[in-house]
């Protein structure tokens, strides 16, 4: 996966919003004002990329156990967040359904009138 690919995917979900809150370094991903995805750019650029994403306490345990490449969140909740390590034992399919389930967890977190507007922006 390049960051491209992974730019485009994370954006092309219903209501997502690109952002630098902490620095021009590390772009955010938000559904509904919350985050769902983060990554550095220099990272990138270094040839060490890594995305991290909200997971499923349970999920995130297992997959940490399953895959070296994933790793408690990088200055996050541990509990909540991995560090996906890209272009290495983790599949771009993989990546994308881990995205996928991070945004899905974000935005079925948010009030439903919320969810009803995300949902009708692009109908």
């Amino acid at each position: 996966m390049n960051l491209e690919s992974y730019y485009e995917y994370c954006l092309a979900k219903k209501g997502v919003t690109e952002h630098f809150p902490f620095d021009e370094d590390t772009l955010v991903f938000k559904v509904g004002g919350k985050l769902f995805a983060l990554t550095s750019l220099s990272q990138w650029e270094k040839g060490e990329p890594s995305v991290n994403l909200k997971c499923d306490p349970e999920r995130a345990q297992e997959l940490r156990a399953e895959y070296d490449s994933i790793q408690p969140g990088f200055h996050a909740n541990k509990t909540h967040w991995n560090t996906i390590a890209i272009n290495k034992s983790v599949s771009d399919a993989l990546v994308k359904e881990l995205i996928n389930h991070s945004y899905d967890l974000v935005f079925k977190s948010l009030t439903k009138k919320l969810q009803n507007e995300i949902l009708e922006l692009e109908n």
